[in-house]
């Protein structure tokens, strides 16, 4: 239970909009509620600047689309239609621009279409003191230990891996695989920036990460674990919680040449604790990297500096954006024409409902929009019921106390979270003098409901090559960099392990390689469970994810095997062979059409990487559908 945020989002919005009441300011109060409401909204556990980050960055763009939002009467309509467009096609490029995407369209709806007396720029201020209230109190509120959250974040690394050993060779092995890469996305994301002071941190999370590594080729085997292996990184994990040494480790035991490489990297990352904890980095290094190289990170999902021959992003403006872009803004102006064509006053609740319903990145749109029209058939009957029977003008305030409290929570399934926010946006507008606007509230959503499901699905914009094609070429892309190094970067002296340089270039190909690919799962997923009503055949996703995912353990198994010395180099030729199949299986999805086939891979590979060719081949028979 996230109490701190409950707290938090109880105070958030009631308190601006009881002073505001209090004052005879209505108008005012309900712009910082909303400010408050979805800063509220974006209030998910992190540190403090991770934090400040992942609130304030959407409430400046909300301020814009308030300002934005000055057209009237059928001007709406284009300008809707062109802000739609630009927030799906930002939506592709990270978490922080998509919650700022979805900010900016529905205050740019707000802002044509609310009936608030009072020029832009006072909106767009009522707008960002209801959002810095909230962030005031987050930061009020957090944690006191310095880097609490971080530390949280790098400790679940340890305990998910943990967790991974334990279930190795069950049914619930897959699972806790797929949680321990969230784990290190997350600890990654937390720690982005190259603060001074989270240099210890760092060094515990690149010990984790190359724990994870070496713990590969024991996952893979698919067969019951020794309990002791899990028992190192749990007390690695309670080490970093506690900010002190992790004491004693179980004995090494060689089972398996795979368990012995395990236990000297539990050793090995059992000398990351010993330092100063926290200890801070010298200012001349640390100097302003935070900023230039985290905040575009935050944003945009990457760094703003690439290496030569690096990967490039998913751009907003590539085949994703442009789907995820037409998408939204088709929906968007569709539904304020219908909803202009059917009343001019109070119209903004039908395009506000299908820019949350349409938004590409909250699941399948059929699903959404059965849980948004159950959410909001039980946020109306609730304030129906509860209405009447509390005192004006203060009932309001009390219900945005209790529904602040309740999103933090509510944010885990769509329709609570849908029906959390009808009453409070109801308790809004009866605040601003609407006192019968439940029934219209649901009528509208059923409109935009249906809308969305006619116009989302018309066959130039469900389109999933298009919308999941683009992440898994961009997954293979990193993937085939990731066994680039792997395979044709052979040290002069392999009895040696690899230097600092070699082993952080190659745990930071794998880490992006596996975040990648499990962005493009997600979106596999997502693909999977959506109507396809005589849709052209396409790949199998799902299955291309998954093999692609296998191909990155197998690499990291032979990977680790070969820093021990137990398989041959591969022949440069065959490896060659082997990354620009996969680099063909990319191309192929992200530019449909017929693409040659590279020769098949010589045998003049060592039996270690027999996994690795089994995957490439099928990545790229899937492909080439």
């Amino acid at each position: 239970m996230p109490w701190a945020a409950t707290v938090r989002g109880a105070a958030g919005m009631a308190v601006p909009l009881g002073l505001a009441v209090a004052a005879g300011r209505p108008a005012e109060g309900v712009l910082a509620g909303l400010g408050a409401m979805f800063a509220g909204v974006n209030d998910r556990p992190a540190g403090r600047r991770t934090g400040a980050v992942q609130q304030a960055v959407p409430a400046l763009a909300g301020a814009l689309g308030l300002l934005l939002g000055a057209a009237t009467g059928w001007w709406a309509v284009p300008l809707l239609g062109a802000v739609g467009v630009l927030c799906g096609a930002i939506s592709v490029t990270g978490p922080v621009a998509s919650a700022a995407a979805v900010q900016l369209m529905v205050l740019t709806v707000l802002g044509c279409g609310m009936p608030v007396p009072l020029p832009g720029w006072a909106k767009a201020a009522c707008y960002l003191a209801g959002a810095a209230w909230l962030l005031l109190l987050r930061q009020l509120t957090t944690h006191p230990r310095p880097l609490h959250a971080e530390r949280q974040a790098v400790a679940a690394v340890f305990d998910a891996l943990a967790d991974a050993l334990d279930a190795t060779g069950t049914d619930r092995a897959e699972t806790a695989r797929r949680r321990l890469t969230a784990a290190l996305d997350r600890a990654g994301e937390q720690l982005r920036t190259d603060h001074r002071h989270t240099r210890a941190l760092r060094t515990r999370l690149a010990a984790a990460s190359a724990l994870s590594e070496a713990g590969v080729a024991l996952l893979r085997d698919a067969r019951p674990l020794p309990a002791r292996l899990a028992t190192g990184p749990r007390r690695l994990a309670a080490a970093v919680r506690a900010d002190r040494l992790p004491g004693p480790l179980p004995v090494p035991a060689a089972e398996t040449p795979a368990a012995a490489a395990f236990d000297r990297a539990v050793l090995q990352a059992a000398t990351a604790f010993g330092g100063t904890p926290d200890a801070p980095e010298p200012r001349q290094r640390a100097r302003g990297r935070g900023l230039r190289r985290g905040l575009a990170g935050w944003v945009l999902g990457a760094r703003p500096r690439r290496r030569p021959g690096a990967v490039p992003g998913v751009r907003p403006w590539g085949r994703a954006g442009r789907a995820y872009g037409a998408r939204v803004g088709v929906c968007v102006a569709a539904s304020a024409a219908l909803a202009l064509g059917l009343r001019t006053g109070h119209w903004y609740w039908l395009p506000v409902t299908a820019a949350f319903l349409v938004k590409p990145d909250l699941g399948p749109l059929f699903s959404r929009v059965v849980n948004r029209f159950a959410g909001t058939v039980a946020g109306v009957l609730l304030v129906a019921a509860l209405g009447p029977a509390l005192p004006d003008p203060w009932w309001p305030v009390a219900a945005v106390a209790a529904t602040g409290a309740l999103i933090p929570v509510a944010q885990r399934h769509f329709a609570a979270q849908t029906a959390v926010i009808t009453v409070t946006v109801l308790a809004f507008v009866t605040t601003g003098g609407d006192h019968g606007a439940a029934a219209g509230r649901l009528t509208d959503t059923t409109l935009a409901c249906v809308l969305v499901l006619l116009v989302g699905h018309l066959p130039g914009l469900a389109d999933t090559r298009a919308r999941v094609g683009q992440r898994a070429a961009h997954a293979l892309r990193h993937t085939q960099r990731y066994l680039d190094h792997v395979l044709l970067t052979e040290r002069q002296d392999r009895a040696r392990p690899a230097d600092d340089a070699d082993a952080a270039r190659r745990a930071e190909l794998r880490r992006t390689a596996y975040r990648t690919l499990a962005q493009a799962r997600a979106a596999a997923e997502n693909a999977a469970a959506e109507l396809r009503p005589g849709a052209p055949a396409e790949p199998d996703w799902l299955r291309l994810t998954v093999h692609a995912e296998r191909l990155a353990d197998a690499a990291t198994a032979y990977a680790v095997a070969r820093d021990h010395g137990t398989p041959a180099p591969a022949a440069p030729a065959a490896a060659r062979t082997l990354t620009r199949t996969l680099a063909a299986a990319a191309d192929a999805l992200d530019h449909p059409g017929p693409v040659p086939a590279p020769p098949a891979a010589p045998a003049a590979l060592p039996p270690e990487l027999d996994g690795v060719a089994t995957e490439v081949r099928r990545i790229r028979a899937l492909s080439a559908v």
